[in-house]
């Protein structure tokens, strides 16, 4: 299948890499846009519409109880990312150093179904990329679809992943030993219409580019929404049609490629609605942290004289580590 292109954000088919009828041309498809943009949209992924739409429906649920039962399920510590955190606590601006208010959105996040903690117990740094996850009992359904999300999403994100493999000629399968006891997250997010004006420069979500490998989004459609930094220096809309997701690149799998991928700025604007009912805007994202003690070291495909190794290695927890610290606590 050929790729299409809505805003300049290629719409590419993967399909046919899944069911191993044209791995070659949709691996073109994908290079060419982690190249240029780092940034896709997919369809063709093989995850049901109703494993979605419950998710947002279950989560929307969530988000309507009051503000006192939410925080029955807030995480020991502001940085653990678990749990319920509330509107207004975090700001993704702060992990690029800019100063600036915190997001306008609230956020349930669900990590590693699977329990690795003890293949880490030798490495205390480990313990809050596997701590528990928080499991509400209300509403009824709500743990559930994300429970159901979360596996499909993981197991997509494995599929791009070898799309990812073979697009940089390599073993399709070279980044799986990689992602064993990885430690993603799933953040269901929530934005109101507000009742308040926001802060000066206050956003849905502050320019900013993803911790990790990669990042899976389904998204409602409502105005004010994610717009992507595209290499005119302009932003644009990214609007996938119903069923469609948004794959972006993070950081490390720029690492990864000494630089020649990309892990793009985005944000998430004010609608000109911010205060309506009709400005109210969900999204579910996955956001690919492979094993926490892999070692994030440049791919050697991705090495020549004209492209010398750039990038010192890194462990994915200490990378992951110091970014969700400077998330929640800005840059005084």
């Amino acid at each position: 299948m050929m790729a299409t292109y809505t805003h300049d954000i290629p719409v590419i088919d993967i399909s046919s890499f899944l069911n191993e009828t044209d791995k070659i041309s949709v691996s073109q498809q994908v290079s060419k846009a982690c190249e240029s943009i780092g940034f896709l949209i997919i369809s063709g992924h093989g995850i049901p519409k109703n494993v979605i739409s419950n998710a947002f429906t279950q989560s929307r649920d969530f988000f309507n109880l009051s503000q006192a039962d939410k925080n029955l399920y807030h995480p020991a510590t502001p940085s653990q990312q678990r749990g319920y955190h509330a509107f207004a606590t975090r700001g993704l601006a702060y992990t690029l150093g800019n100063d600036a208010p915190p997001d306008l959105r609230e956020t349930f996040f669900l990590g590693p179904l699977d329990d690795h903690r003890k293949f880490y117990e030798a490495l205390p740094s480990a313990k809050g990329a596997y701590a528990p996850n928080i499991f509400p009992t209300v509403p009824t359904g709500f743990s559930s679809a994300l429970r159901d999300i979360y596996k499909h999403y993981q197991q997509l994100s494995a599929d791009i992943l070898r799309i990812f493999a073979t697009a940089l000629s390599l073993n399709e399968y070279f980044f799986s030993n990689l992602i064993r006891k990885h430690f993603s997250i799933l953040s269901s997010h929530h934005y109101p219409a507000l009742l308040t004006p926001p802060a000066p420069g206050q956003m849905r979500t502050g320019a900013h580019t993803d911790f990790g490998a990669i990042t899976i989004l389904a998204m409602t459609q409502a105005s004010g929404g994610l717009e992507v930094l595209m290499p005119d220096e302009t932003w644009y809309p990214v609007r996938p049609k119903e069923n469609e997701l948004v794959v972006n690149l993070g950081d490390m799998m720029a690492l990864w490629t000494n630089g020649l991928w990309k892990s793009t700025l985005h944000r998430v604007v004010n609608p000109k609605e911010l205060y309506d009912k009709s400005s109210d805007r969900q999204t579910i994202g996955y956001f690919m942290h492979p094993d926490y003690d892999a070692i994030i070291d440049t791919i050697p495909t991705c090495i020549n004289e004209q492209r010398p190794k750039v990038f010192a290695p890194i462990s994915a927890g200490e990378h992951i580590a110091k970014k969700i610290k400077a998330s929640h606590e800005g840059t005084n």
